[in-house]
């Protein structure tokens, strides 16, 4: 491997590390994050639990992240493996902007 891409994965990997770090000691209401292979830092699954009062509500939602090498230089892959309706969310790709995520966990006023 050369030294450039040693040093994405070094990097990336320490960034992965840090935000699981962060997301077990305050965990975002609503989701649940974990490694699919603990000896793999660049897949996640997650679990997303239906807002109250919404469409959604008791709904359990599936979900799995795949980070690039070079994150965060590069945006991750994130695709629901539970079948849903979202108008941002294409069963032909299964993919969906990770905005969802970010507006999803957003505080509600």
């Amino acid at each position: 491997m050369a030294q450039h891409d040693h040093s994405h994965v070094a990097s990336s990997q320490k960034a992965l590390m840090l935000e699981m770090k962060s997301l077990q000691e305050e965990p975002v209401e609503g989701f649940k994050i974990t490694l699919v292979d603990e000896a793999d830092m660049y897949n996640w699954e997650v679990a997303i639990f239906g807002p109250p009062n919404t469409h959604y509500e008791g709904g359990y939602f599936k979900a799995r992240i795949k980070f690039p090498i070079d994150y965060p230089y590069s945006p991750p892959a994130f695709r629901f493996l539970t079948k849903m309706w979202h108008p941002n969310i294409y069963e032909v790709t299964l993919s969906s902007d990770i905005e969802f995520i970010s507006a999803y966990s957003a505080p509600r006023v």
